[in-house]
């Protein structure tokens, strides 16, 4: 076939043009001014069997050395034959048939890596070359179970578990990490309430996203291994987030006074049972003296009973006699006996309790003048 045939034009195989009908370049002479140049710089000035096998010796080196590979610590080696994993290797040198029988890829199995949902970060393009931010509301607007929206912005750290299931088995995986990513946070934030997510909840938020995003990538036998799910922003839309606000304040409030009330009714209430028990216990002793009051005279009364149906006559005259005692002991008496013939009636008396005080008295004046 002629070369015009092949190309469908007037050009040759080495898109020469073939204009006036001229022949192409020589192949044979191109071959024999090659061998020339090859015989130069060959010992002795001759190329044959010898020269070949030298040069074949040393490619076939060359060749043989370019399957010596090393993996850095914070690789890992996954060698391919033909386009098909063969295994996995540790870090340090190895080797491998050269290219293109076997390859090796070496990616980073210790870094930690991020992905942003809800949120856009990087350098800002002024002097200062801040950090700014881009809110994405597509990424970060939620449905929550009481169906209330709620605005999340949260970082995913992930890092390579198995390099092997890593390059193989899924496709673009920082695209997929962040998929599943926001799928789990929406199904988490669609299970809970609006209040749990924006308080206390937080933590179990981070917890039931980082479970659930682990167990998605284990189903799809990504190689991957979530560390940690850190939630940046919850709040409600920018339009409402005002009013949200005052409400939270207002719940605020409404918990403040219920722990003042709480605190009032637990300081009050110990007071008052200690005081009820005071009353109580002190009912018990009044009863208890009384009760035992009421036996003792009883009792004596009992026992002056039994003298009294024994003497009569002397039992009353001992009565009457205490009782006379018991009224007149603590007045001034005077003595005024009717009988008397002759007289004025009135009976000396000796106030001998009084002489008893006096001599007390002086006692205790002397002691204090000492």
């Amino acid at each position: 076939m002629s070369s015009n045939d092949q190309n469908g034009s007037g050009n040759g195989p080495w898109g020469q043009g073939s204009a006036g009908g001229g022949q192409g370049p020589d192949l044979e002479d191109m071959l024999r001014r090659g061998q020339d140049q090859l015989r130069s710089v060959m010992p002795g000035g001759s190329f044959g069997a010898r020269g070949f096998l030298i040069g074949g010796l040393v490619l076939l080196a060359l060749w043989l050395a370019s399957g010596i590979y090393r993996v850095e610590p914070d690789e890992q080696g996954v060698v391919m034959r033909f386009g098909k994993l063969v295994g996995t290797v540790p870090n340090g040198l190895h080797y491998h048939f050269p290219f293109p029988i076997e390859s090796v890829l070496t990616p980073k199995v210790t870094r930690v890596n991020q992905v942003e949902v809800g949120v856009r970060t990087g350098l800002s393009a002024g002097a200062g070359r801040g950090n700014t931010s881009r809110d994405v509301p597509e990424e970060s607007l939620m449905l929550t179970g009481d169906e209330n929206i709620v605005d999340v912005d949260f970082n995913v750290f992930w890092r390579i578990n198995n390099a092997a299931d890593f390059l193989f088995n899924i496709e673009n995986q920082e695209a997929s990490v962040k998929a599943v990513a926001e799928s789990s946070m929406r199904e988490v934030v669609g299970n809970s309430e609006i209040e749990s997510i924006l308080s206390e909840g937080r933590l179990v938020t981070e917890i039931a996203v980082q479970e659930l995003m682990q167990s998605t990538l284990d189903q799809y036998g990504s190689g991957i291994a979530i560390t940690q799910v850190q939630l940046q922003k919850v709040d409600p839309p920018v339009e409402v987030i005002d009013s949200f606000r005052d409400v939270q304040a207002a719940k605020a409030d409404l918990e403040r006074f219920r722990n003042q009330a709480e605190a009032y009714a637990n300081r009050k209430l110990p007071e008052a049972r200690g005081s009820a028990a005071r009353i109580t216990e002190a009912a018990e002793g009044y009863r208890n003296s009384v009760i035992a009051d009421a036996r003792g005279e009883t009792s004596r009364f009992n026992a002056i009973y039994d003298e009294y149906r024994l003497a009569p006559q002397v039992t009353r005259q001992r009565m009457f006699l205490e009782t006379i005692e018991r009224v007149y002991g603590g007045m001034d008496k005077i003595i005024i006996d009717q009988d008397e013939a002759g007289g004025s009636g009135v009976v000396p008396y000796l106030p001998l309790d009084l002489l008893t005080r006096t001599r007390n008295g002086d006692a205790d004046a002397s002691l204090g003048e000492q």
